[in-house]
């Protein structure tokens, strides 16, 4: 008789339990949105084509005028609708660009060293491939703010804990 007089305890915990969750709890779905960002763009014009950050086409995208995107060294989006090989790693490492430095990137190239990032200025950011492409970022980030360097050609971010700077061609942009 103690089992069954446990039994209806658990059978009334999971009644009021159930009824409780249909009365009080959620029941409806809401909608939730994840926007892709462009980071760059393929052809020029009227007729570029946006990327997202992980070098995916996002055709959709209607591009302002005004924004200034860094440009692939494609004239149009492959017709698979993916990005492969060099340009793919290119299209990472401008999508793990950060927010403050997008303005002064003028495009990305596949170079002898691997994916170069130009910027503005003339100045090129060395990358090699798309491996550790933020922590490259914030060591380009570091060496451009330095106080110390007035102008250079280049910065070799392949061995991001160790930039190397070379050069004194091009004088770094103004800060904003």
């Amino acid at each position: 008789m103690r089992w069954l007089r446990s039994l209806w305890v658990i059978l009334a915990v999971i009644a009021v339990a159930a009824v409780s969750q249909l009365l009080f709890g959620k029941q409806t779905a809401e909608p939730h949105l994840i926007a892709t960002r462009a980071t760059a763009t393929i052809g020029s014009g009227s007729e570029a084509v946006a990327v997202g950050p992980d070098g995916q086409i996002i055709a959709w995208y209607p591009l302002a005028e005004e924004e200034a995107l860094p440009s692939l060294p494609l004239s149009a989006p492959p017709e698979s609708g993916e990005l492969a090989g060099p340009v793919l790693q290119q299209a990472r490492v401008l999508g793990a660009a950060p927010a403050a430095l997008r303005p002064y990137i003028e495009r990305s190239y596949y170079g002898e060293s691997g994916v170069d990032v130009e910027l503005r200025s003339g100045i090129e950011l060395r990358f090699g491939d798309d491996s550790q492409a933020t922590t490259k970022w914030k060591a380009a980030a570091a060496v451009l703010a330095d106080p110390s360097i007035e102008a250079l050609d280049y910065v070799d971010l392949h061995a991001p804990q160790r930039p190397a700077i070379h050069g004194s061609g091009h004088t770094l942009p103004p800060l904003e």
